[in-house]
């Protein structure tokens, strides 16, 4: 390349670069916002060619007018509502001190739970009555009929084919315990 040509292409560089810093200066969306230093004119052209306008910050400062307070909800549709006068003062009420009532008994507590699965059952063909197989989940397996009592504790009332009703011994909370096979 001869000196002559690499001096043209070195000039035209530096023209693209020129162009394109005063195209970037005088772009209104950058930072700068124009020329770096103001022109003769001062204040006048850099307001100008700022797209800013003037701040107003008495409108910003608190008023403690009616106009600061909302007039309408804007989260609920409905016409503007008129501002009524002042409410007058509430007197203080003293309310008279109220007993309550007392707790009404409910009567002794529900039995717990029989903590009994039915497991299955034993039919055997004739007049042989059914046979209830009930497991206490400890590996423990009690077999009873219609009226035995189990563990010392539960009185077998009646055997079906998907449940059992067993019932304490004194005659208090019968359950019907469906079966879980297993």
């Amino acid at each position: 390349m001869t000196p002559a040509r690499r001096q043209l292409l070195l000039l035209v560089a530096l023209v693209l670069i020129i162009v394109a810093i005063v195209v970037w200066r005088s772009s209104p969306g950058t930072v700068g916002g124009g020329a770096a230093a103001p022109a003769a004119g001062g204040a006048q052209t850099s307001r100008q060619n700022n797209p800013v306008g003037d701040v107003n910050l008495e409108s910003l400062e608190h008023r403690g007018d009616a106009e600061a307070t909302p007039s309408r909800d804007l989260f609920r549709f409905e016409s503007k509502r008129v501002a009524s006068a002042a409410p007058a003062p509430r007197q203080p009420v003293n309310p008279l001190p109220v007993d309550p009532a007392p707790p009404v008994p409910t009567g002794p507590p529900p039995p717990p739970p029989i903590p009994l699965r039915y497991i299955g059952y034993l039919d055997q063909p004739g007049e042989v009555p059914r046979v209830a197989v009930l497991s206490d989940g400890r590996g423990n397996v009690f077999n009873g009929k219609e009226g035995d009592i189990i563990e010392g504790r539960y009185r077998v009332l009646r055997i079906g084919t998907d449940s059992a009703d067993l019932i304490y011994v004194d005659g208090r909370g019968r359950q019907t315990i469906r079966l879980s096979g297993q």
